[in-house]
């Protein structure tokens, strides 16, 4: 018991609720002490020597002493590897109609790729994408087609309960000296993960955390590593806890040896399987999402600006908030009712006093282009009578304990009862329940508290690891199902909302989630701290989940414990209008979170940043549909297009929205002094302009630009066209001039009129901005009319 959780026994003595989160706690550990006294002695384990090979169609098996490992080479170019025998299937990653928890071969083989013998008795499979050799002592390597070396893993060690029982193993990983990390999940100290330990166990970091805190809600076991030689996507199929310990490489100075980075995969059980994929940052991420599933589109509204709090009090309060923004002219999509809004924090319940008429407040709201959101926890009240325990013992729907009986924690309503998501008759009961929430009028959901939570003053903070799972037949304990708990939850959800609303997409959003969630929804930051390293770590979040994966994300602007400042409200908010979950929120104990309560200054730099996400909508429609198609995140890190420059490589503080647009926040308290604040941004190759004087720079290199309150450096890619809204609130094409002689382009992707918001596949529009006749004009792809209005930005001194 470390420090933190002995004051949080203290504290939890003297509340009902803290006594049974004791009771809870210990009631876990003993549930538990089984798995504690199973592992008794262990015996290590090594391939061993090569004994004979089997080919087979994109690779082959390879036989050693004491285990065996399999390759093969996909038709959309990924690699897979494992090894004793473990197949791509079952997995809760993978995507497609052969995925997941369905039946089906998994992924097609590539017949082009072929095993066969390498140099000192080892053996290699050659495809289009990569290099693949194994030694003889099972040793493995990846290399680009050319040869370059991209990692080199070390024969993998297993220690075997001799009484049998899941083996754990650690597999040891060598890239580039120059090579750096990015991804695991949600990171707060990222986007470039400095060297360290990073726990792979979903977890709720018992309040609010900033850049040095981890693990945190959401944790992956995919790294996508950056290099000179190329970038390469690893992710280890495995959803059990473990550890992953990294350490960036060192060139050698002068003649001498380069010492190369490390990567270090430990793992408490289950599977020794892993996924590769190798090429640009674009292709990797469309073979990502080609393999986990393409991500959710949001619907339109829900990429506008939302607003949210936890202690909204009651429907009055909503109106009153919502008239605030009306008032002052202020853009606002949604609403989002934390969990004060249920009876008693019941799940699918309703304060009436508090809310007399839900409905009729969601449709009177609607009628000013505001949305309601809800907020659904996975914990179930353990009560007698109450309709949604009890329908849920019916359907025999709660997560149970070695010896048949229900598997009970502490959350917000009290005792509670947890569904088995990794069941198919679990996720329908739960589906249907969403009825009652789309019958209140909600137009989306968030889910919380789903890593799953369980109030304890010490320990892990979640269910005991004895407990069972269904994992869809297979069966298994939480050790293994943890990990995936929100993500089946988001699988239960959103296809619920799709079949009970069949023309609208979903709109749902997660805390917790694992490898795939992408196909459900996004999520958001959980409880970021207040304060500038929280909003430091705001960013890294997104952009590191945005290379694992999931493209849909954002923080609780403000942060979630505190009061901030208002130059850190602004700066907050200026950063949240170019990130695609665009939300504000706050805990009952907070400060406000209303522009206006900031002052005069603060409201009116408000209301640019609101107005100029409005104006941008169109772009991010674009990206939302763009990032389902092609897998790439609407926030990219700046070495996107150029990762082989290393100066961008270290750049954490500035990134790309979509291909043309590039935003440098202010993360830090501007020092006071004469003149206006200004900020450094490094730039990626080629011209941009500065959107605020239209003023040309060319990359790479640095520059310096002002950064007052009222805005942050944003530039544009010399030739982009971008979506806009015109003065108007119609859609226009803002061209930025391209150089002399050069071209540029753009992407709008718009959906039919009354077919909005719904599954339909719009069409992608390409057009081209190119100078002709002294003047810089913009056609489609294949030289027609643009159709579009037209302005043009950037022509100042050309």
């Amino acid at each position: 018991m470390n420090r933190r959780e002995l004051v949080s026994c203290v504290k939890a003595v003297g509340s009902v609720r803290g006594v049974r989160a004791w009771r809870a706690a210990l009631r876990h550990r003993r549930a538990d002490a089984a798995l504690r006294r199973e592992r008794g002695a262990e015996r290590a384990r090594v391939p061993g020597q090569l004994r004979d090979v089997e080919a087979a169609p994109g690779g082959g098996v390879i036989r050693f002493a004491r285990s065996e490992l399999r390759i093969l080479v996909t038709v959309g170019g990924a690699v897979f590897w494992s090894w004793d025998g473990a197949a791509p299937l079952p997995s809760y990653a993978l995507g497609g109609t052969w995925s997941g928890t369905g039946s089906g071969d998994g992924p097609q083989a590539d017949p082009r790729a072929s095993l066969e013998p390498d140099t000192e008795g080892g053996w290699r499979v050659v495809s289009e994408r990569a290099l693949v050799t194994v030694s003889r002592h099972g040793a493995v390597e990846l290399r680009t087609p050319g040869g370059a070396l991209l990692r080199r893993e070390a024969p993998p060690r297993w220690w075997e309960p001799v009484g049998g029982g899941q083996a754990r193993w650690v597999q040891r990983s060598e890239v580039p000296a120059d090579a750096r990390f990015f991804g695991l999940g949600g990171r707060a100290g990222g986007p470039r993960l400095p060297d360290g330990t990073y726990r792979l166990w979903n977890t709720d970091p018992r309040g609010a955390f900033g850049p040095g805190s981890d693990p945190l809600y959401i944790t992956m076991p995919v790294q996508l590593v950056v290099a000179d030689a190329g970038t390469h996507l690893v992710f280890h199929d495995n959803s059990w806890d473990g550890r992953v310990v990294l350490r960036e490489g060192e060139e050698g100075a002068g003649s001498g040896p380069d010492r190369p980075g490390t990567s270090e995969l430990r793992m408490d059980g289950g599977p020794l399987r892993c996924w590769v994929l190798v090429g640009t940052p674009a292709r990797v991420l469309l073979g990502w999402a080609g393999l986990t599933g393409a991500a959710a589109v949001p619907p339109n509204w829900a990429l506008g600006y939302q607003h949210a709090r936890w202690g909204f009090g009651d429907a009055h309060e909503v109106r009153r908030v919502v008239a605030g923004y009306r008032e002052r002219g202020l853009p606002l999509s949604a609403v989002h009712l934390d969990i004060d809004h249920y009876d008693d924090h019941r799940v699918f319940t309703v304060d009436r006093e508090r809310f007399p008429d839900l409905p009729g407040l969601a449709s009177e709201l609607r009628e000013q282009g505001v949305r309601l959101v809800s907020i659904v926890d996975p914990a179930v009240k353990v009560e007698r009578g109450g309709s949604v325990y009890e329908s849920g013992r019916a359907a025999d729907a709660f997560v149970r304990d070695a010896r048949g009986r229900e598997v009970r924690g502490v959350v917000w309503p009290g005792e509670c009862a947890y569904p088995d998501f990794t069941a198919a008759r679990t996720r329908a009961w739960w589906g249907g329940l969403y009825a009652e929430r789309l019958a209140q009028g909600f137009s989306g959901v968030w889910h919380d508290m789903n890593e799953p939570v369980s109030f304890t003053p010490f320990g892990d903070m979640t269910l005991p690891r004895s407990a069972h799972h269904a994992l869809d037949g297979a069966g298994g304990d939480h050790r293994e199902a943890h990990n995936v708990y929100a993500l089946t939850m988001a699988q239960a959800g959103y296809e619920a909302l799709a079949r009970l609303r069949p023309r609208e997409r979903p709109f749902l959003f997660s805390r917790s989630g694992w490898v795939g969630m992408q196909r459900y929804g996004g999520t958001w930051s959980g409880d970021v701290s207040t304060g500038w390293p929280g909003l430091r770590a705001s960013l890294a979040l997104v952009l590191g989940l945005g290379l694992c994966g999931v493209p849909y994300s954002g923080p609780d602007v403000g942060g979630f414990d505190g009061s901030p400042s208002p130059e850190l409200f602004v700066r907050w908010l200026q950063l949240g209008s170019y990130l695609p979950l665009f939300r504000t929120h706050a805990a009952i104990w907070a400060g406000r979170r209303e522009p206006w309560e900031f002052g005069p200054r603060a409201l009116e730099c408000a209301r640019a940043a609101l107005l100029e996400r409005e104006r941008l909508l169109p772009y991010f429609l674009t990206l939302a549909q763009l990032a389902r198609r092609t897998g790439a995140p609407y926030v990219r890190p700046v070495w996107w297009d150029t990762p082989d420059d290393r100066a961008l490589r270290d750049c954490g503080d500035t990134f790309l929205l979509g291909d043309g647009v590039l935003v440098a926040p202010v993360l830090h308290a501007q020092q006071s002094g004469p003149g206006e604040p200004r900020r450094a941004v490094r730039l990626p190759r080629g011209r941009w302009y500065d959107t605020a004087t239209e003023l040309a720079y060319e990359g790479q290199g640095q520059v310096l630009l002002d950064a007052p309150l009222e805005r942050i450096p944003v530039l544009v890619r010399a030739g982009s066209v971008l979506p806009v809204r015109g003065p108007g609130g119609d859609l226009e094409l803002e061209v930025w001039a391209p150089a002399r002689g050069r071209t540029g382009a753009g992407l709008l992707v718009r959906e039919e009129p009354g077919v909005q918001d719904g599954f339909g596949q719009p069409s992608i529009e390409r057009f081209i901005s190119r100078w002709r006749g002294g003047r810089v004009v913009v056609e489609r792809e294949d030289g027609s009319d643009a159709g579009v209005p037209v302005r043009v930005r950037g022509v100042r001194g050309d």
